[in-house]
């Protein structure tokens, strides 16, 4: 299965961020969204993500005055992607890897969808008990 499921399937709008975004502007959507990073984006394109860990390393760098910065700045780039072929398996080798916990799924170099770790973890847990239930079913018919 890839993360084509993702695509379409996402929970409302992606929330994004301009690269000439305050980073505490951007600090007050994440919290109020309750939501751990953003794909910054320009004409659509992916440039790069904003996340805790940008802030937190922000500022035992720069203390406060990251605050006054622009996200394009201090954001992780370029942003690691993955397309909407990727298996959801590969894709969660790939945050394993490079230690991410995102993905912006993209097309042509569009953004399309933005998937987390935790969406994977759960496709892949909802798809083992899927076919263990089926097993029992068929164990149990047999």
């Amino acid at each position: 299965m890839s993360v084509s499921k993702f695509v379409g399937d996402q929970r409302g709008e992606i929330i994004t961020a301009s690269r000439g975004d305050s980073v505490a502007a951007v600090v007050a959507l994440l919290a109020s969204r309750r939501i751990g990073c953003v794909p910054i984006v320009e004409d659509e394109r992916v440039l790069g993500i904003f996340s805790e860990r940008d802030v937190i390393y922000g500022l035992q760098r720069e203390g406060a005055a990251l605050l006054d910065k622009s996200v394009g700045d201090v954001m992780t780039a370029p942003a690691v992607t993955i397309e909407r072929d990727t298996p959801i398996l590969s894709a969660l080798s790939l945050m394993t890897q490079r230690r991410v916990r995102h993905l912006p799924i993209v097309e042509r170099g569009r953004l399309i969808g933005f998937v987390s770790i935790g969406d994977l973890v759960k496709s892949r847990m909802d798809r083992i008990e899927t076919e263990a239930e089926a097993m029992r079913s068929y164990i149990q018919s047999a």
